[in-house]
């Protein structure tokens, strides 16, 4: 049991601004590194993946964690190499080591490895119907060039950039 309500990010057509849903995220997410405390170049790719979960109306879970990278992929302006390229660099691949290891530090790697298999199937058939339906073209979210967006409410961000289908 949480010891905070349901986020008011998560709802679908929440009017906070997304600068008000990545305060409330850090808030009912304590146990996350804020990447707002680390140096600029290196949280960048942080920032930007906390971002994505107000953005998306994504919680922490597994499920929804497994989630997030390919909708990124597949609705917003990082892409799949852009992913395996930021991986590769040596300023920002410690930032993505540091999601990891929040996630191993929060519950383990029995968990992790476990909660992955266990999710991974249910979550299949919706990332399918999130594939087929981003196919076309798309007003792609600024993944990594956000700022000017954060005083913009998130039901008007989700308009704007197609998200709606894709929150529950």
């Amino acid at each position: 049991m949480s010891l905070y309500p349901r986020p008011h990010y998560i709802d679908k057509n929440s009017s906070q601004t997304l600068r008000q849903g990545l305060e409330e995220y850090y808030t009912v997410n304590p146990h996350i590194t804020d990447p707002r405390e680390l140096l600029p170049e290196f949280a960048k790719i942080l920032l930007a993946h906390d971002v994505s979960h107000v953005i998306y109306g994504c919680d922490t879970g597994m499920y929804d964690e497994l989630k997030l990278l390919p909708l990124s992929f597949w609705t917003s302006d990082f892409k799949f190499s852009d992913y395996l390229q930021t991986n590769r660099d040596p300023k920002i691949k410690p930032a993505i080591d540091i999601m990891y290891k929040d996630l191993i530090k929060q519950r383990g790697v029995l968990w992790l490895y476990s909660s992955i298999a266990w999710v991974l199937p249910q979550l299949l058939p919706e990332l399918i119907m999130i594939w087929v339906k981003t196919r076309s073209s798309r007003n792609y979210y600024p993944f990594l060039n956000y700022e000017h967006l954060l005083d913009v409410s998130l039901l008007e961000l989700r308009q704007k950039f197609d998200i709606l289908p894709f929150i529950k």
